[in-house]
């Protein structure tokens, strides 16, 4: 795949206005100025907005914590959060928005726009986490799991709460929307040509034409919308998101970049994600179509390697604190590992347009993990043979993924 991590405009070309400290290089007699941060601007106002994606982000957080509230949650309240429905969150922002988690689960153009059956179904999925959480876990929170019960279980000096195949469900929730909900809208909805170019939006973007009212043209706000779902929670600072990667509260997507980033197998992932999504919108700006569809690739390959090497990660941590016996701590990373394996449905091989692993071969994936009484049954060889499975259409190594 070709890298191209900076370009410039020049030839005569008006921009919007970028920060001090840009990049630019020349590329084929054009120059395409790539700011220092993610700050683009027009007539002096910032041109970039995804207020909706930081709104979602934030209720998925407290939709995520709000799973081991035994004391408050009911059935009716998480899928109240989950829907934005009846007013459930403390935040009277949030309760007043138009937007829900579940409208964009499973729900971009290229892959569900004529897939409702498996969108309706996907969506289903997540209410079906939250029934069992509430019908399963929660009557069992002061008893102790075994096999074939749920109920509370030792993690070290934490207390995980599985249902009786071991599995915690709030790991499942939120490590899914990973795929379900960020990666999905991400690679496959709003950095999708049919979105992007959507009706006149090439032309419109050329002549520089804004959307009523707003700074910025239809195709610049859905490549912001794809940057939103990726660094818009409100902890991750807007002016250097990589500061933050190892220290902010986004339960979904930055968290694991952050993660993977710090493997050294996969160390630099992060700025060359981020890199591509600022010289993406510069290339918007500057109508560089061909710079801006380079980055949508780097983008889909990066993210979704991010996803295949957590779920092998995770599969791996299990496997070896099941060999040292420890339960609760194998069971948590388990759950990690089964949120992430669902999530690769969603994945985008820019290669073939299509997910690194089909939804059958992840049904089948998890079908083989929770066999039999699940979490207590599996054992490190069908781990290793997972693991292996996930590991070989990204080209990475399980050994790569495993630290």
């Amino acid at each position: 795949m070709k890298r191209v991590l900076f370009a410039a405009v020049l030839g005569g070309l008006t921009l919007a206005s970028c920060s001090s400290n840009d990049d630019t290089i020349i590329e084929n007699e054009k120059i395409i100025d790539v700011p220092a941060n993610y700050t683009f601007e027009r007539d002096g106002n910032s041109s970039v907005h995804f207020d909706g994606q930081t709104t979602r982000l934030e209720m998925t957080s407290v939709l995520a914590s709000s799973f081991k509230d035994f004391n408050n949650a009911t059935e009716e309240s998480l899928s109240n959060m989950f829907s934005n429905t009846n007013n459930p969150f403390s935040s009277e922002d949030l309760n007043t928005s138009d937007k829900s988690i579940k409208s964009k689960v499973a729900a971009s153009d290229l892959y569900f726009s004529t897939n409702t059956v498996e969108s309706v179904a996907s969506k289903n999925d997540f209410e079906g986490y939250i029934t069992a959480q509430i019908n399963e876990v929660f009557p069992n929170e002061n008893e102790v799991a075994a096999r074939g019960v749920a109920g509370q279980i030792a993690d070290g000096s934490s207390v995980r709460y599985v249902n009786p195949q071991g599995l915690e469900w709030d790991q499942a929730f939120a490590k899914g929307l990973i795929g379900a909900l960020v990666a999905d809208q991400v690679l496959n909805h709003y950095l999708a040509s049919s979105v992007l170019d959507a009706g006149d939006n090439v032309q419109k973007n050329n002549d520089g034409l804004t959307e009523d009212g707003k700074s910025y043209t239809t195709m610049e706000h859905k490549w912001d919308e794809a940057y939103g779902y990726v660094y818009g929670h409100p902890s991750v600072p807007s002016t250097n998101p990589n500061s933050a990667l190892t220290s902010n509260s986004d339960p979904l997507l930055f968290k694991y970049l952050g993660r993977v980033n710090s493997d050294p197998d996969f160390a630099g992932i992060a700025e060359e994600t981020f890199d591509a999504f600022k010289l993406g919108r510069a290339a918007i700006v500057a109508g560089e179509y061909d710079v801006r569809d380079e980055q949508i690739d780097i983008i889909r390959e990066n993210i979704s390697k991010v996803i295949g090497i957590r779920a092998v990660y995770y599969l791996q941590a299990g496997k070896r604190a099941l060999e040292e016996g420890k339960m609760g701590t194998a069971f948590h990373d388990l759950s990690e590992g089964y949120g992430f394996i669902y999530s690769l449905r969603f994945t985008h091989n820019p290669d073939t347009n299509s997910p690194y692993l089909s939804k059958s071969e992840v049904d089948d994936i998890l079908e083989t993990l929770m066999a039999g009484d699940g979490f207590w049954d599996v054992t490190p060889l069908t781990l290793d043979a997972l693991s292996e499975a996930i590991a070989a259409p990204f080209n990475f190594t399980v050994a790569e993924a495993a630290e």
